[in-house]
Protein backbone atom coordinates (compact mmCIF):
# COMPACT_ATOMS: atom_id res chain seq x y z
CA UNK A 1 0.00 0.00 0.00
CA UNK A 2 1.27 3.69 -0.78
CA UNK A 3 -0.50 6.49 1.55
CA UNK A 4 -1.33 9.97 -0.65
CA UNK A 5 -1.69 12.83 1.16
CA UNK A 6 -3.84 15.21 -0.29
CA UNK A 7 -5.65 12.62 -2.52
CA UNK A 8 -8.76 14.44 -2.58
CA UNK A 9 -7.18 17.54 -3.98
CA UNK A 10 -6.72 18.65 -7.59
CA UNK A 11 -2.90 16.75 -7.98
CA UNK A 12 -3.66 14.10 -5.61
CA UNK A 13 -7.25 13.16 -7.39
CA UNK A 14 -5.38 12.96 -10.61
CA UNK A 15 -2.40 11.08 -9.13
CA UNK A 16 -4.71 8.58 -7.31
CA UNK A 17 -6.60 8.05 -10.84
CA UNK A 18 -3.73 7.39 -12.93
CA UNK A 19 -2.23 4.99 -10.12
CA UNK A 20 -5.28 2.95 -10.22
CA UNK A 21 -4.92 2.68 -13.86
CA UNK A 22 -1.62 1.48 -13.64
CA UNK A 23 -0.86 -0.35 -10.87
CA UNK A 24 -3.33 -3.03 -8.64
CA UNK A 25 -1.11 -2.00 -5.64
CA UNK A 26 -3.58 -0.06 -2.98
CA UNK A 27 -3.89 3.21 -2.36
CA UNK A 28 -5.68 5.02 1.03
CA UNK A 29 -6.20 8.65 0.26
CA UNK A 30 -5.71 11.01 3.81
CA UNK A 31 -7.18 14.40 3.17
CA UNK A 32 -8.58 16.85 5.64
CA UNK A 33 -11.59 17.60 3.38
CA UNK A 34 -10.60 21.62 3.39
CA UNK A 35 -12.12 24.31 1.08
CA UNK A 36 -10.32 22.62 -1.93
CA UNK A 37 -10.44 19.23 -0.82
CA UNK A 38 -13.43 17.06 -2.80
CA UNK A 39 -14.05 13.31 -2.53
CA UNK A 40 -16.16 14.13 -5.76
CA UNK A 41 -12.78 14.33 -7.20
CA UNK A 42 -12.88 10.54 -6.82
CA UNK A 43 -15.86 9.99 -8.04
CA UNK A 44 -14.93 8.07 -10.60
CA UNK A 45 -13.06 5.06 -7.92
CA UNK A 46 -16.24 5.14 -5.85
CA UNK A 47 -18.65 4.72 -8.81
CA UNK A 48 -15.74 1.59 -10.70
CA UNK A 49 -16.73 -0.12 -7.11
CA UNK A 50 -12.61 0.69 -6.00
CA UNK A 51 -13.35 2.43 -2.39
CA UNK A 52 -12.69 -0.11 0.41
CA UNK A 53 -11.19 -2.61 -2.07
CA UNK A 54 -7.95 -1.11 -3.60
CA UNK A 55 -8.45 2.68 -2.58
CA UNK A 56 -9.26 3.74 1.61
CA UNK A 57 -9.86 7.01 2.57
CA UNK A 58 -9.33 8.38 6.08
CA UNK A 59 -10.46 11.95 7.21
CA UNK A 60 -7.44 13.13 9.03
CA UNK A 61 -5.93 16.51 9.36
CA UNK A 62 -2.12 16.23 9.63
CA UNK A 63 -2.24 18.64 12.17
CA UNK A 64 -3.24 16.25 14.38
CA UNK A 65 -0.13 14.23 15.06
CA UNK A 66 -1.75 11.07 17.24
CA UNK A 67 -4.55 10.86 14.21
CA UNK A 68 -1.28 10.74 11.35
CA UNK A 69 0.50 8.38 13.58
CA UNK A 70 -1.59 6.18 14.15
CA UNK A 71 -3.31 5.78 10.59
CA UNK A 72 0.49 5.43 9.16
CA UNK A 73 1.71 2.53 12.08
CA UNK A 74 -1.87 0.86 11.46
CA UNK A 75 -1.33 1.45 7.31
CA UNK A 76 2.52 0.44 7.03
CA UNK A 77 2.77 1.64 3.68
CA UNK A 78 5.57 0.78 1.84
CA UNK A 79 5.47 4.42 0.40
CA UNK A 80 4.51 8.45 1.35
CA UNK A 81 3.30 10.55 -1.68
CA UNK A 82 2.82 13.76 0.26
CA UNK A 83 0.85 16.25 -1.62
CA UNK A 84 -1.26 18.16 1.00
CA UNK A 85 -0.58 21.72 0.94
CA UNK A 86 -2.36 24.99 1.52
CA UNK A 87 -1.01 26.47 -1.91
CA UNK A 88 -2.93 29.63 -2.71
CA UNK A 89 -0.23 32.61 -2.87
CA UNK A 90 -3.09 35.07 -2.18
CA UNK A 91 -4.49 33.36 0.36
CA UNK A 92 -1.45 33.24 1.86
CA UNK A 93 -0.90 36.82 2.06
CA UNK A 94 -4.63 37.38 3.85
CA UNK A 95 -4.10 34.52 6.04
CA UNK A 96 -0.45 33.48 6.28
CA UNK A 97 -1.27 31.35 9.88
CA UNK A 98 -3.13 28.32 7.63
CA UNK A 99 0.25 27.96 5.50
CA UNK A 100 2.41 27.48 8.53
CA UNK A 101 -0.05 25.17 10.36
CA UNK A 102 -0.31 22.76 7.50
CA UNK A 103 3.00 23.41 5.59
CA UNK A 104 5.25 23.04 7.93
CA UNK A 105 3.68 21.92 10.95
CA UNK A 106 1.41 19.11 9.19
CA UNK A 107 4.41 18.30 6.98
CA UNK A 108 6.61 17.69 10.60
CA UNK A 109 4.15 15.50 12.12
CA UNK A 110 3.81 13.66 8.89
CA UNK A 111 7.65 12.66 8.86
CA UNK A 112 8.04 12.09 12.30
CA UNK A 113 5.21 9.13 12.17
CA UNK A 114 7.36 8.11 8.89
CA UNK A 115 10.49 8.13 10.72
CA UNK A 116 8.64 5.85 13.53
CA UNK A 117 7.48 3.64 11.02
CA UNK A 118 10.89 2.96 9.15
CA UNK A 119 13.28 2.76 12.16
CA UNK A 120 10.31 0.04 13.13
CA UNK A 121 11.18 -1.26 9.55
CA UNK A 122 14.87 -1.19 9.79
CA UNK A 123 14.97 -3.01 13.26
CA UNK A 124 12.93 -5.71 12.21
CA UNK A 125 15.44 -6.14 9.07
CA UNK A 126 11.97 -6.29 7.09
CA UNK A 127 12.51 -5.72 3.27
CA UNK A 128 9.79 -2.62 3.53
CA UNK A 129 13.21 -0.86 4.98
CA UNK A 130 14.71 -1.45 1.20
CA UNK A 131 11.75 -0.17 -0.76
CA UNK A 132 10.22 2.46 1.59
CA UNK A 133 10.10 6.09 0.08
CA UNK A 134 8.70 9.18 1.24
CA UNK A 135 7.98 11.59 -1.89
CA UNK A 136 7.17 15.26 -1.05
CA UNK A 137 5.77 17.84 -3.46
CA UNK A 138 6.97 20.72 -3.55
CA UNK A 139 7.24 23.88 -6.06
CA UNK A 140 9.30 25.88 -8.10
CA UNK A 141 8.34 28.94 -6.32
CA UNK A 142 10.69 28.23 -3.64
CA UNK A 143 13.31 29.57 -5.79
CA UNK A 144 11.89 32.95 -5.95
CA UNK A 145 12.17 35.00 -9.02
CA UNK A 146 13.96 35.26 -12.09
CA UNK A 147 14.89 38.00 -14.20
CA UNK A 148 14.51 37.82 -17.33
CA UNK A 149 17.59 36.85 -19.07
CA UNK A 150 18.25 34.52 -15.88
CA UNK A 151 18.90 30.97 -16.67
CA UNK A 152 16.24 28.67 -15.76
CA UNK A 153 15.62 26.97 -11.78
CA UNK A 154 18.12 24.02 -11.69
CA UNK A 155 18.48 21.91 -8.47
CA UNK A 156 21.19 23.59 -7.32
CA UNK A 157 19.27 26.89 -7.05
CA UNK A 158 19.44 28.66 -3.89
CA UNK A 159 16.22 28.91 -2.23
CA UNK A 160 14.58 32.62 -1.66
CA UNK A 161 11.08 32.36 -1.28
CA UNK A 162 9.36 35.77 -1.65
CA UNK A 163 5.29 34.99 -0.08
CA UNK A 164 4.19 33.13 3.04
CA UNK A 165 3.04 30.42 0.75
CA UNK A 166 6.32 29.42 -1.00
CA UNK A 167 8.51 30.37 2.59
CA UNK A 168 5.91 28.00 4.17
CA UNK A 169 6.98 25.16 1.06
CA UNK A 170 10.98 25.93 1.52
CA UNK A 171 10.67 25.03 5.41
CA UNK A 172 9.02 22.30 4.26
CA UNK A 173 11.47 21.23 1.99
CA UNK A 174 14.37 22.31 4.26
CA UNK A 175 12.69 19.67 7.03
CA UNK A 176 12.54 16.48 4.66
CA UNK A 177 16.57 17.54 3.75
CA UNK A 178 17.07 17.55 7.60
CA UNK A 179 14.86 13.84 7.89
CA UNK A 180 16.72 12.64 5.23
CA UNK A 181 20.32 13.29 6.35
CA UNK A 182 19.80 13.47 10.02
CA UNK A 183 17.72 9.85 10.34
CA UNK A 184 18.52 8.25 7.23
CA UNK A 185 14.90 8.47 6.03
CA UNK A 186 14.51 7.99 2.60
CA UNK A 187 13.28 10.95 1.09
CA UNK A 188 12.59 12.20 -2.55
CA UNK A 189 11.57 15.70 -3.31
CA UNK A 190 10.05 16.88 -6.09
CA UNK A 191 9.83 21.23 -7.25
CA UNK A 192 7.21 21.59 -9.79
CA UNK A 193 5.82 24.64 -12.24
CA UNK A 194 2.62 25.87 -12.48
CA UNK A 195 -0.32 23.13 -12.98
CA UNK A 196 -3.36 22.78 -14.48
CA UNK A 197 -5.76 20.23 -15.86
CA UNK A 198 -8.51 18.47 -14.27
CA UNK A 199 -10.21 19.05 -10.74
CA UNK A 200 -7.85 22.29 -10.27
CA UNK A 201 -10.05 24.32 -8.01
CA UNK A 202 -11.30 27.44 -9.82
CA UNK A 203 -9.59 30.13 -7.85
CA UNK A 204 -6.09 29.50 -10.02
CA UNK A 205 -6.08 31.43 -13.24
CA UNK A 206 -6.92 28.89 -16.06
CA UNK A 207 -10.22 27.33 -14.17
CA UNK A 208 -10.97 30.83 -13.42
CA UNK A 209 -10.43 32.89 -16.82
CA UNK A 210 -12.75 29.70 -17.98
CA UNK A 211 -15.48 30.18 -15.22
CA UNK A 212 -15.56 33.82 -15.83
CA UNK A 213 -15.54 33.82 -19.37
CA UNK A 214 -18.41 31.67 -20.06
CA UNK A 215 -20.25 33.16 -17.10
CA UNK A 216 -19.82 36.73 -18.63
CA UNK A 217 -17.90 37.97 -15.74
CA UNK A 218 -14.55 40.28 -15.59
CA UNK A 219 -11.08 38.45 -16.68
CA UNK A 220 -8.97 39.80 -14.11
CA UNK A 221 -5.39 40.30 -14.70
CA UNK A 222 -2.88 41.15 -12.04
CA UNK A 223 -0.55 44.30 -12.94
CA UNK A 224 0.45 44.64 -16.75
CA UNK A 225 -0.12 40.87 -17.40
CA UNK A 226 3.62 40.35 -18.09
CA UNK A 227 4.33 37.89 -15.35
CA UNK A 228 5.85 34.74 -16.26
CA UNK A 229 5.17 31.15 -15.69
CA UNK A 230 6.50 27.49 -16.80
CA UNK A 231 2.85 25.59 -17.18
CA UNK A 232 3.14 21.96 -16.79
CA UNK A 233 -0.26 19.71 -17.38
CA UNK A 234 -1.44 17.94 -14.51
CA UNK A 235 -1.01 13.94 -16.06
CA UNK A 236 2.26 14.62 -16.86
CA UNK A 237 2.93 15.69 -13.43
CA UNK A 238 1.91 12.37 -11.84
CA UNK A 239 3.52 10.56 -14.18
CA UNK A 240 7.25 12.03 -13.63
CA UNK A 241 6.37 11.67 -9.86
CA UNK A 242 5.52 8.08 -10.09
CA UNK A 243 8.61 7.56 -12.28
CA UNK A 244 10.70 9.34 -9.44
CA UNK A 245 8.81 7.31 -6.65
CA UNK A 246 9.56 4.26 -8.32
CA UNK A 247 13.17 5.08 -10.06
CA UNK A 248 13.99 8.23 -8.29
CA UNK A 249 17.74 8.46 -6.42
CA UNK A 250 17.05 8.86 -2.69
CA UNK A 251 17.82 12.11 -0.79
CA UNK A 252 17.67 13.86 -4.17
CA UNK A 253 15.67 16.66 -5.60
CA UNK A 254 13.94 16.80 -9.56
CA UNK A 255 12.45 19.69 -11.05
CA UNK A 256 9.36 19.04 -13.11
CA UNK A 257 8.11 21.49 -15.74
CA UNK A 258 5.99 21.65 -18.64
CA UNK A 259 8.74 23.61 -20.89
CA UNK A 260 6.22 26.17 -21.45
CA UNK A 261 6.70 29.33 -20.17
CA UNK A 262 4.56 32.24 -20.91
CA UNK A 263 3.33 35.50 -19.62
CA UNK A 264 0.08 35.63 -17.58
CA UNK A 265 -1.92 37.62 -20.02
CA UNK A 266 -0.89 35.35 -22.99
CA UNK A 267 -2.61 32.38 -21.20
CA UNK A 268 -5.47 34.52 -20.87
CA UNK A 269 -5.90 35.16 -24.07
CA UNK A 270 -5.11 31.67 -25.50
CA UNK A 271 -7.78 30.49 -23.22
CA UNK A 272 -10.38 33.48 -24.68
CA UNK A 273 -8.88 31.56 -28.43
CA UNK A 274 -9.92 28.44 -27.65
CA UNK A 275 -12.89 29.08 -25.94
CA UNK A 276 -14.24 30.88 -29.17
CA UNK A 277 -14.02 28.24 -30.90
CA UNK A 278 -15.01 25.97 -28.41
CA UNK A 279 -17.98 27.70 -27.03
CA UNK A 280 -18.60 31.15 -28.95
CA UNK A 281 -19.88 34.05 -26.94
CA UNK A 282 -23.96 35.01 -28.46
CA UNK A 283 -22.65 38.03 -29.79
CA UNK A 284 -19.92 36.95 -31.99
CA UNK A 285 -17.10 38.83 -29.96
CA UNK A 286 -14.32 37.16 -28.33
CA UNK A 287 -14.15 36.52 -25.08
CA UNK A 288 -11.15 39.01 -24.89
CA UNK A 289 -13.35 42.03 -24.42
CA UNK A 290 -13.68 40.91 -21.06
CA UNK A 291 -10.31 40.94 -20.27
CA UNK A 292 -9.45 43.48 -17.04
CA UNK A 293 -6.26 44.80 -15.45
CA UNK A 294 -6.46 44.84 -11.76
CA UNK A 295 -4.03 45.99 -9.32
CA UNK A 296 -1.03 43.55 -9.06
CA UNK A 297 -0.84 41.88 -5.49
CA UNK A 298 2.09 42.09 -3.01
CA UNK A 299 5.09 40.74 -3.79
CA UNK A 300 4.23 39.00 -7.23
CA UNK A 301 7.43 37.17 -8.30
CA UNK A 302 8.27 38.35 -12.01
CA UNK A 303 9.19 35.07 -13.51
CA UNK A 304 9.41 31.02 -12.94
CA UNK A 305 11.19 28.80 -14.99
CA UNK A 306 12.73 25.42 -14.67
CA UNK A 307 15.10 23.56 -16.16
CA UNK A 308 14.61 19.78 -16.56
CA UNK A 309 17.96 18.29 -17.76
CA UNK A 310 18.05 15.95 -14.56
CA UNK A 311 14.46 13.94 -14.51
CA UNK A 312 15.29 14.00 -18.74
CA UNK A 313 18.65 12.73 -18.14
CA UNK A 314 18.15 10.47 -15.55
CA UNK A 315 14.79 9.12 -15.34
CA UNK A 316 14.00 9.97 -19.60
CA UNK A 317 10.72 11.87 -18.72
CA UNK A 318 9.66 14.79 -20.16
CA UNK A 319 6.26 16.35 -20.63
CA UNK A 320 3.88 14.74 -23.42
CA UNK A 321 1.23 17.52 -23.87
CA UNK A 322 2.24 21.28 -25.27
CA UNK A 323 0.48 24.12 -23.63
CA UNK A 324 -2.13 24.33 -26.09
CA UNK A 325 -2.61 20.82 -26.32
CA UNK A 326 -2.95 20.30 -22.52
CA UNK A 327 -5.26 23.59 -22.64
CA UNK A 328 -7.87 22.38 -25.04
CA UNK A 329 -7.93 19.01 -22.87
CA UNK A 330 -8.41 21.23 -19.52
CA UNK A 331 -11.20 23.64 -21.51
CA UNK A 332 -12.95 20.53 -23.06
CA UNK A 333 -12.82 18.89 -18.95
CA UNK A 334 -14.32 22.13 -17.17
CA UNK A 335 -16.72 23.20 -19.86
CA UNK A 336 -18.70 18.73 -19.86
CA UNK A 337 -18.19 19.25 -15.69
CA UNK A 338 -19.81 22.75 -15.19
CA UNK A 339 -21.89 20.57 -12.01
CA UNK A 340 -18.52 19.83 -10.77
CA UNK A 341 -17.88 23.86 -10.67
CA UNK A 342 -21.11 24.52 -9.48
CA UNK A 343 -21.18 22.61 -6.83
CA UNK A 344 -17.99 24.69 -5.33
CA UNK A 345 -19.42 27.83 -5.28
CA UNK A 346 -19.29 29.86 -2.41
CA UNK A 347 -16.62 27.94 -1.12
CA UNK A 348 -13.89 30.15 0.85
CA UNK A 349 -15.66 33.30 -1.17
CA UNK A 350 -15.03 31.60 -4.42
CA UNK A 351 -17.92 33.35 -7.07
Amino acid sequence: MIIVTGGAGFIGSNFVLDWITESSESVCVLDCLNYAGNLANLDAVSHGGLFDKQVLFSHTDLRAFDKVNALIAEKKPRAIVHFAAESHVDRSIDGPDAFIQTNIVGTFNLLQAARSLYADYVKRQSPMALSFRFLHVSTDEVYGSLDENDPAFTERNPYAPNSPYSASKAASDHLVRAWHHTYGLPTLTTNCSNNYGPFQFPEKLIPLIISHAIGGKALPVYGDGKNRRDWLYVKDHCRAIRLILEHGTVGEVYNIGGQAEIANIEVVRTVCRLLDKRRPRADGQSYEQQIEFVQDRPGHDKRYAMNIDKIRRELGWQPTETFESGLQKTIDWYLDHQTWVGNLQGRRGLS
